[in-house]
């Protein structure tokens, strides 16, 4: 291997690890606030860029409808349990969600989307997906927020293959990727690096700064940074969990489907490539220790390099090599790490 290759490699590893960091960000917060593995995460991914394809294709995407059933079944649910526990109905709440929908559809079907600008194409895709997060925690999840971490990843679990089902019906066996945001191509010495490469690098870094504003400065951020740290202690002080839940998935799926929709134009995705996508997120995550956000985005910069390493070395054990990289990691934060029982809330 000369210097060339070595820079090629690395920068291919940077560019995928920059996308595990930001899945790994995902898993992290909201396991953190919601003690719910996020095994869907890698279908947000999925979905956000099969979506952008679709779009651009000029194509209306049939998942709007999944949005579509998934509020209609909340909707139902609500009313039954606010009959139930005789509580007052959230009508404001429910009409803003179906205004939204009803936009998205709309927009949807009645825009020319193949003719849309690049940034409204992304947009509108994120728009679509960015829902599906709180309507999955709130079918699925909510009913069960006091319940065992066990039991939370079993229907995490089951969500997960539900939603590769789903994809399926909505878009096919068939691949696809999405047109680069710029065909740009920029000398470095001996390496030529893709704009979309820096597109890449820059989202990631944006990201970091959003999040760190978000948590830092604003009052929902540090609504979620108590819940993290202390689940009961911040529900005692008002802070729902529930409201808390709705708003790690929200931002979960934006995020993921961000990240997918920043690798479609370098990589093929199919409906069930989210899951190897998200589990190296999640190798980037248990580097973290499920807990520290640094070293789970470094850790997840270098599970890219090693498996961009690994293709050209012995590219039939790319997967194995990094998949591999979890148990030191696991044997390590077993042995050093004091057993604490589960609280009950």
């Amino acid at each position: 291997m000369d210097l060339d290759i070595a820079l090629i490699l690395g920068q291919d590893g940077i560019t995928s690890g920059a996308i595990y960091a930001l899945l790994a960000l995902c898993i992290l917060l909201v396991f953190t606030v919601t003690r719910i593995l996020l095994i869907p995460l890698g279908e947000f991914s999925v979905f956000g860029a099969l979506t952008l394809a679709s779009i651009q294709a000029g194509t209306p995407s049939r998942i709007v409808w999944l949005l579509v059933i998934f509020f209609a079944v909340q909707l139902l649910l609500d009313v039954y349990a606010s009959l139930k526990n005789k509580t007052p109905f959230n009508l404001r709440s429910h009409s803003l969600w179906a205004v939204y929908i009803a936009l998205v559809v709309g927009a949807m079907y009645l825009l020319p989307l193949a003719s849309l600008p690049m940034l409204i194409q992304v947009l509108l895709a994120l728009a679509i997906i960015t829902p599906l997060g709180p309507q999955i925690y709130r079918l699925f999840f909510q009913p069960l927020v006091a319940a065992k971490s066990l039991v939370l990843l079993i229907v995490s679990i089951a969500v997960h293959v539900s939603l590769v089902g789903i994809g399926l019906l909505i878009f096919g066996p068939d691949g696809a990727q999405t047109k680069p945001f710029s065909d740009a191509v920029y000398q470095v010495g001996s390496l030529a690096v893709n704009s979309q490469t820096l597109y890449i690098i820059v989202a990631f870094f944006s990201m970091i700064i959003v999040l760190w504003y978000f948590f830092g400065k604003t009052l929902y951020g540090k609504a979620l940074r108590a819940t993290a740290v202390n689940r009961v202690g911040a529900q005692l002080m008002g802070i729902s969990p529930i409201f808390a839940g709705k708003i790690t998935f929200a931002m979960a799926a934006f995020m993921g489907a961000f990240a997918g929709i920043l690798i479609a134009p370098i990589t093929t995705l199919y409906y069930d490539s989210g899951f190897i996508i998200s589990l190296k997120g999640f190798v980037g995550a248990i580097i973290g220790g499920l807990a520290s956000f640094p070293v789970a985005a470094a850790g997840s910069v270098a599970v890219g390099i090693i498996e961009a390493f690994s293709m050209f070395w012995a590219s039939d054990y790319k997967e194995i090599i990094v998949f591999t990289l979890i148990i030191p990691f696991l044997l390590w934060k077993s042995l050093t790490s004091r057993h604490i029982e589960e609280d009950h809330e």
